[in-house]
């Protein structure tokens, strides 16, 4: 399986702190069946002010740490990026490192915040659509307003933005409301990719197996595997055995 979305470098956002942490979630991914993981440190203004740069270095010498730790898992990089004007620059200075292509656009991991879906948004959207980039909105689900009514969401599918919906959720992971929101994504079809969104090894593991079969239950067992395996390569450039 392929981990679109996690946290796994050490001391750069609000996953594992240290390197010993971070290759206990390492080991973890691949005990639970997952050979590539895309990490995704946060670009979040004021608080993880990461940038291209720093995530591919952390990225390539936590790869090289797994190879002589004999650790098999490959590792790719990209970003979750907070909504916020500063995209904009971002975009401009090549800032962010993409997460993959989809019909030929570049894929931006785009994060609302967790309370709200942001007035002016969709304009947001409308504008990276103009540059050539795909926003996948990361996990929904978990937006306690799009929680309450799916029509916050509406606007955004119908620009095609692209879905990430967290494994954990589906599986019941992030409580009732999350995984019934999850659930209803996936009954309507609406769902890309599940991705494991990992942190810690307490209740933000890398794992997309139970979230997998919760989902087979719902959209059956080929589109399962497509939300964990063949969609994911796809969009990461990523063969798939």
């Amino acid at each position: 399986m392929i981990d679109l979305h996690c946290h796994l470098l050490p001391g750069i956002d609000d996953g594992p702190e240290d390197l010993a942490t971070a290759l206990q979630l390492a080991r973890h991914a691949v005990s639970a069946g997952i050979r590539s993981s895309v990490v995704t440190p946060h670009m979040h203004v004021g608080r993880y002010n990461n940038s291209a740069a720093n995530i591919r270095a952390a990225a390539a010498e936590f790869q090289r740490i797994l190879d002589v730790e004999g650790i098999a898992l490959q590792i790719r990089c990209a970003a979750e990026v907070r909504l916020d004007h500063e995209i904009l620059s971002w975009v401009g200075e090549e800032q962010i490192p993409w997460l993959g292509q989809w019909q030929g656009e570049r894929v931006m991991l785009l994060e609302f915040p967790h309370g709200h879906v942001p007035v002016g948004a969709d304009k947001l959207v409308v504008w990276l659509l103009k540059q050539g980039i795909r926003p996948m909105i990361a996990h929904p689900e978990r937006n306690k307003e799009i929680m309450r009514s799916v029509e916050k969401l509406l606007p955004f599918i119908r620009l095609g933005c692209l879905l990430q919906v967290t494994a954990g959720a589906v599986a019941g992971a992030f409580g009732e409301g999350a995984r019934a929101r999850a659930v209803d994504l996936l009954d309507k079809g609406w769902v890309t990719v599940l991705a494991s969104d990992a942190h810690n090894l307490e209740a933000r593991r890398p794992e997309l197996e139970p979230g997998r079969i919760a989902a087979a239950a719902i959209v059956g067992d080929d589109e399962s595997w497509n939300l964990v395996r063949h969609r994911p390569a796809r969009i990461a450039g990523l063969e798939v055995n």
